[in-house]
């Protein structure tokens, strides 16, 4: 429970977008020069950003790195002096929010659904500040309202491009004549289901599209059930849970949920398999290097933008809390480019994404999930 200032992170993503350039929410803003230099933006005085992490940590390469990424670029465009806290445990969520209080933050963004009570309860008590969440609507009682006035959730209809993700497996796979890719979760819970979802169902559109045979494991879209791990953590449990989606003869497995990635990619290594994975939230093969080889492509969602413009404006003194949804229309999910893999993709396959997402966004084609913000 420690917090500590203007920590600095060694590789922001700088994911090659496959089909579009994943430039952020909405039309990627410019560079901006420091507030120290006289055309740069300026914050209003005394404005001061924080970041509190789940119990994933600064460094899942994923989730709360990317908010991290997004926070840190803000506050050095604007020439101020963040202050970030990760959380060990859940124990830590409330008095980790207190201890920002007390350190005189004006803007706090919380990094998850599982900070939602904490955040609601925080942001309740201390209505002259502002606040944003990660996906999440802090909406407890469930009455379609945000439970505090001052709490701006930002949410990602992940759908979408795991959607494009699940085609793209589907197409990967046939190609090497296996037909077969799973996917496993941490916890079945709508910011990770809904990266299942849209596997599931884009796996799918291949076969109608291509009378193709490709099997899925792992994940029931209809019943809502698969195989989980019960947390975040890169664990035995975790491993043995990727072991047995690769025992079912898989070459593409999709790990959703932060640092289990690392567990799936011991599974792989241990079996001595062909089978590629698939990231989730920020360009695996870009934040973890050391399984670039192993990644054929990530399922991102912008956070680091989603905090970055969140906190800009913040910063104005003019806080907006309209939700924030990020979607292929506005840049907030998309998947990253193949990396290694480019020279190796089915002929005609990147065409075909590129119009699948087109559908997308005009609404010819459909895509939605249980989970869908």
């Amino acid at each position: 429970m420690t917090i500590s200032r203007t920590k600095k992170l060694v590789g922001v993503t700088a994911a090659a977008g496959l089909l579009i350039a994943l430039a952020g929410c909405g039309t990627a803003p410019e560079a901006s020069p420091s507030a120290s230099e006289s055309e740069g933006p300026v914050a209003v005085e005394g404005f001061t950003p924080c970041l509190v992490s789940d119990d994933g940590g600064f460094n899942d390469k994923s989730f709360n790195q990317s908010a991290l990424e997004g926070m840190e670029r803000a506050a050095e465009e604007l020439g101020v002096e963040p202050i970030e806290v990760e959380s060990a445990s859940a124990n830590d969520y409330a008095p980790n929010l207190e201890n920002l209080i007390a350190e005189g933050c004006t803007f706090i963004v919380s990094v998850g659904f599982k900070l939602s009570a904490d955040t609601i309860a925080s942001a309740t008590a201390n209505p002259d500040v502002s606040y944003a969440i990660i996906d999440d609507w802090a909406d407890a009682d469930a009455d379609g309202t945000t439970d505090a006035d001052n709490i701006k959730p930002l949410m990602f209809d992940t759908v979408q491009a795991a959607y494009l993700g699940g085609y793209a497996a589907a197409a990967w796979s046939a190609e090497q004549g296996v037909n077969k890719v799973g996917t496993f979760g941490g916890i079945p819970i709508p910011p990770v289901t809904i990266f299942m979802d849209g596997f599931i169902d884009g796996v799918a559109k291949y076969n109608e599209d291509k009378g193709g045979s490709v099997e899925t494991f792992g994940w029931d879209v209809e019943a809502q059930d698969g195989s989980f791990t019960g947390g975040f953590a890169a664990n035995d449990t975790a491993k043995q849970t990727a072991q047995s989606i690769l025992d079912q003869g898989v070459d593409v497995i999709l790990p959703v949920g932060g640092p289990i990635y690392q567990s799936a990619g011991e599974a792989i290594a241990d079996a001595g398999s062909d089978t590629v994975m698939i990231g989730v939230d920020s360009d695996l093969a870009v934040t973890d290097p050391s399984v670039a080889d192993i990644v054929l492509f990530s399922i991102m969602k912008r956070i680091d933008m989603a905090v970055y413009e969140a906190t800009m404006q913040a910063a104005t003194g003019e806080f907006d809390t309209t939700p924030y949804v990020g979607t292929l229309e506005n840049e907030g999910v998309g998947l990253s480019g193949f990396g290694v893999f480019e020279s190796e993709l089915p002929e005609g396959l990147e065409d075909e994404l590129a119009a699948l997402q087109e559908q997308i966004i005009s609404g010819e084609l459909e895509v939605t999930s249980p989970s869908s913000p």
